[in-house]
């Protein structure tokens, strides 16, 4: 259930950006710096034209950000900052793309049905507790199998794609305990989640068009939702028909059964699907191109682990894992939503590279406060009173379970790193297998 949580995850700029180290702001490792309040300068231009005018800067130009790792946090604060409609950036899409509900992730948490909400999502993540590891295991044990034989017959496997299906298999089994392909939805839940997805995030979403074209088409009229209802259905009855045990904790709440699913769709679909469905690669990316060192290292602390656990993969057999934790903590901070804030070279030394061992040790915990991600910090825990993501510890957990079946199965990969408009997309062209 993590998801973005502004539209900079969504959208890669078609104009470079520049980034300049502002030397003056505070920094808890600099001190405390006293600087007098001045006004913004600038102001919201001519009526009508001037919004047109911010909207291309927006995309297109250059915009002044606040995004240090001292000033960033306070977006995170909601004594301070209203969440209400503000989930996809400064809009909110139609509610008729979630059955005319706002969904809890548009919710503030001064709202009364924003805790009944959040208080579900945290009983159905409690009631999963036993199908996560063994759901988890046999749909990407299925997935490298896929991989190996497509590497053998073509050379190459496009794990980003595969990732997709096994993610939504895992998420409809470990969730509801129901096969998608066992149902009416069959294969067709990736492909309902993308077109769904890309109505909601048109107006910040870049396609890679020429700019002109793009917004002309995404960024100026939002795209009828009845063309998606089709798809968003299919996905809503999967949903329905699997979920009764959370929809009768729903009652017991005071929700409409109808609301909760819309809800439980929304986290599933978006939140965690479609956090996943960047995650996953990205963790890749920066494993595999670190080489083969780290490969090795983490091949012997995770088999290592679960032999001393007697042959089985468990949350105390987790536990013994730091670098594969670690690993996971430092794909958070360079995949995160907000790129600048988590890279403040203040903070971290060499911000742009993947140093495996950063977060080990007392001094690398204490820097865990600034991966900023799940709409709040590492560090904090998501309750009902914040809008941090219900699933955060769900999510890092199988990032980490991840990890574990790439190096139970492989000593080393390689891998082709190329784009997509929502992350990286993963190419596994070789791979050994396990030694011992």
């Amino acid at each position: 259930m993590a998801a973005a949580t502004s539209p900079t995850s969504t959208r890669s700029s078609t104009h470079p950006a520049t980034v300049r180290p502002v030397s003056d702001l505070p920094s808890e490792k600099t001190g405390e710096t006293k600087l007098p309040l001045k006004k913004i300068p600038g102001d919201y231009g001519l009526p009508f034209f001037g919004a047109i005018k911010d909207r291309l800067d927006y995309f297109y130009n250059q915009v002044i950000a606040l995004l240090d790792a001292k000033s960033f946090p306070v977006l995170f604060d909601v004594s301070k900052v209203e969440k209400k409609d503000l989930f996809t950036g400064t809009y909110m899409p139609s509610t008729k793309l979630t059955g005319g509900y706002r969904i809890l992730s548009y919710l503030d948490p001064s709202e009364p049905k924003h805790a009944k909400i959040k208080q579900l999502l945290f009983f159905l993540l409690k009631s999963i507790k036993d199908r996560v590891f063994p759901e988890f295991e046999a749909c990407y044990t299925e997935l490298f199998a896929t991989v190996e034989k497509e590497v053998a017959a073509k050379g190459k496997s496009n794990f980003s794609t595969l990732n997709e299906q096994a993610a939504f298999n895992f998420l409809g089994r470990a969730y509801f305990g129901s096969n998608p392909p066992d149902t009416k939805l069959g294969t067709d839940g990736p492909s309902s989640i993308a077109k769904w997805v890309l109505f909601n995030l048109a107006p910040v979403l870049s396609l890679g068009l020429p700019k002109y074209i793009e917004d002309l088409l995404l960024h100026t009229f939002p795209l009828p939702a009845f063309l998606v209802k089709r798809d968003y259905n299919k996905l809503y009855d999967f949903i329905y028909q699997s979920s009764g045990f959370v929809q009768d904790e729903a009652e017991k709440l005071g929700l409409s059964r109808e609301e909760a699913c819309h809800n439980l769709l929304f986290a599933t679909c978006f939140n965690t699907y479609g956090g996943v469905k960047i995650l996953f690669p990205s963790i890749l990316k920066y494993i595999g191109q670190a080489g083969e060192e780290l490969h090795t290292k983490l091949a012997l602390e995770i088999r290592s682990a679960i032999k001393s656990n007697g042959g089985k993969l468990s949350m105390a057999a987790l536990e013994q894992m730091p670098l594969n934790e670690i690993c996971v903590k430092k794909g958070e901070m360079l995949f995160g939503f907000q790129p600048i804030a988590t890279k403040d070279r203040k903070v971290f030394e060499r911000a742009e590279e993947f140093v495996p061992d950063r977060f080990v040790g007392a001094d690398g915990e204490k820097l865990l406060k600034y991966v900023v991600w799940s709409n709040g910090p590492e560090t904090e825990t998501p309750s009902v009173a914040n809008k941090q993501c219900a699933g955060k510890e769900f999510v890092v957990l199988i990032a980490r379970l991840l990890v574990v079946q790439l190096f139970k199965r492989y000593d080393t990969f390689e891998i082709d790193v190329g784009t997509s408009p929502l992350g990286a997309a993963i190419t596994i062209k070789s791979f050994k297998r396990a030694s011992s």
